[in-house]
């Protein structure tokens, strides 16, 4: 998330450590959910409309399981890692953002459609290179973020400590480890202030005052998320986790073979919705109950 320009970055920074913290159990459950792990079996139900359908734990559910796995601090598995992502992320972007200057850039607000058009332009590409450079620097520790909350799925410990976590993961995968995802994740970043931004600029233009119709950030959101579903699984594929490896995740080649494998399989929105979840898997009709038929990241017998 990009810091808002009218307030100061520290102010910013010690604000968004404190909700992700309070909110990070959420985090670390979505994140389960968007790499493929469910450790509840659906149970049939019926949607709105009569139509049989899975049913899967809703968010606090799914947290309340973890935390009866893991106790009260395991649902804070990572957090220091997504804490210093954050800050240096923010600080990239902050620092970034200050040093690009355009020589004829319009610096007022009451500007000629022109002029308007092109301070929007300059205020495009600004953030744009700014976010692009926070998220590259700070793409290694989301790697070892992601990689400390997968560890749930088998139990491991390989990614314990901020230190010996870098080097697990040269150890697994190479340099290249520390950017496991980063394409995609830079693409649904891109796609998404290229959505913004021309969104801002089209409604500014023609609905100039009414804040309420200005829905393109959550737009962006939905359109891009399949991306960070993308990048997530990415940065746990193939690392020597239980998580990233056969048969709860196949081994993909590039992020190209995982977006065309979820799109297969309908798996490229999983975690978007947090409180009324359906599986949308692979599933067969039997005798007027609808059976998944890929069970082996279900790791409990169902209890309904």
């Amino acid at each position: 998330m990009i810091p808002p320009k009218d307030k100061p970055l520290w102010c910013d920074i010690a604000f968004r450590m404190l909700m992700n913290t309070v909110s990070y159990p959420i985090e670390y459950g979505k994140v389960l959910i968007q790499i493929g792990y469910e450790p509840i079996p659906p149970r049939p139900t019926t949607t709105l409309f009569g139509k049989p359908a899975l049913a899967l734990p809703n968010i606090f559910q799914y947290v309340i399981y973890i935390k009866n796995v893991d106790g009260f601090t395991g649902c804070y598995r990572g957090l220091i890692p997504k804490l210093c992502a954050y800050t240096v992320s923010a600080t990239a972007f902050e620092k970034t953002s200050k040093s690009i200057k355009f020589k004829d850039e319009p610096s007022k607000d009451d500007l000629e459609e022109s002029q308007k058009r092109k301070k929007c332009i300059y205020e495009f590409i600004r953030d744009l290179i700014s976010r692009m450079i926070g998220i590259i620097i700070s793409h290694p520790l989301d790697v070892i973020a992601l990689r400390m909350m997968a560890q749930f799925v088998g139990g491991e410990t390989k990614y314990n400590g901020l230190f010996r976590s870098f080097v697990e993961v040269y150890k697994a995968n190479g340099i290249m480890g520390y950017y496991a995802g980063l394409l995609p994740r830079l693409i649904g970043n891109a796609a998404g202030l290229v959505i913004v931004s021309s969104s801002t600029y089209a409604i500014d233009k023609f609905i100039k005052n009414d804040r309420e119709l200005r829905p393109y950030a959550f737009i962006a959101t939905t359109i891009t998320y399949p991306f960070l579903v993308i990048s997530h699984c990415m940065a746990v594929n193939n690392c020597g986790l239980i998580a990233g490896l056969p048969p709860q995740m196949p081994i993909y080649n590039s992020w190209l073979d995982c977006l065309s494998h979820l799109w297969s399989t309908n798996q490229l929105k999983r975690g978007n919705s947090l409180l009324w979840r359906y599986y949308t898997g692979p599933q067969v009709l039997i005798n007027g109950k609808l059976i998944p038929l890929n069970k082996y990241n279900f790791h409990l017998q169902s209890t309904t």
